[in-house]
C-alpha cells in the first residue's frame, strides 16, 4: 500500500473463476473487486465482524460503473488496485482497476455507503475508521 488511499492486491484466477473457455466469468471481477475493499479495510484493522459487532456498522455497496477491456484467464496472476477517490460523511467512492502486469483488464467505480448494521440505513463512517482511512 502506498497510502492510506491506494491498495494493491493480488489474486490468482483458479478454474473455477472461469468459463469453458478459460476465460474469468464476468460477475468474478466483482469478487475480486469486493475481497480487495475488504483487504483494505482490513489492513487499516478493520475487519467485517469488527465493524459490525464492535462500531454497529456495514459497508454496502450503493452503486457502480464497470468496464471490462481486456480478459483474464485461468492461471493468470492479477493485481486489484483500489484507490479511494471520493470521501464524504457517509460515502466512499472508490476507483478500481484489475491488471495483469501492465495490462489493464477491467475498471469500476464503486459507491459504498456506510450503513447501521441494525436498521440498514446510511450513518456517518464512525471517527475512528475516518480517522484510518482519510487521516487529512
Amino acid at each position: 500500500m502506498s497510502s492510506s488511499r491506494e491498495f494493491r492486491w493480488p489474486v490468482r484466477v483458479y478454474y473455477e473463476d472461469t468459463d469453458s473457455g478459460g476465460v474469468v466469468y464476468h460477475s468474478n471481477y466483482l469478487k475480486f473487486m469486493e475481497r480487495a475493499r475488504t483487504e483494505f479495510l482490513r489492513s487499516l484493522g478493520f475487519g467485517q465482524a469488527e465493524l459490525r459487532d464492535d462500531l454497529g456498522v456495514l459497508f454496502v455497496v450503493r452503486s457502480l460503473a464497470l468496464q471490462y477491456r481486456r480478459p483474464a484467464r485461468f492461471d493468470d496472476v492479477l493485481a486489484v488496485v483500489t484507490r479511494l477517490k471520493d470521501f464524504r460523511r457517509s460515502l466512499m467512492t472508490f476507483e478500481q482497476k484489475i491488471y495483469r502486469g501492465d495490462e489493464l483488464l477491467t475498471e469500476a467505480t464503486v459507491d459504498i455507503v456506510c450503513i447501521d448494521a441494525e436498521q440498514f440505513r446510511p450513518v456517518i463512517i464512525p471517527a475512528v475508521v475516518r480517522n484510518m482511512i482519510d487521516p487529512e
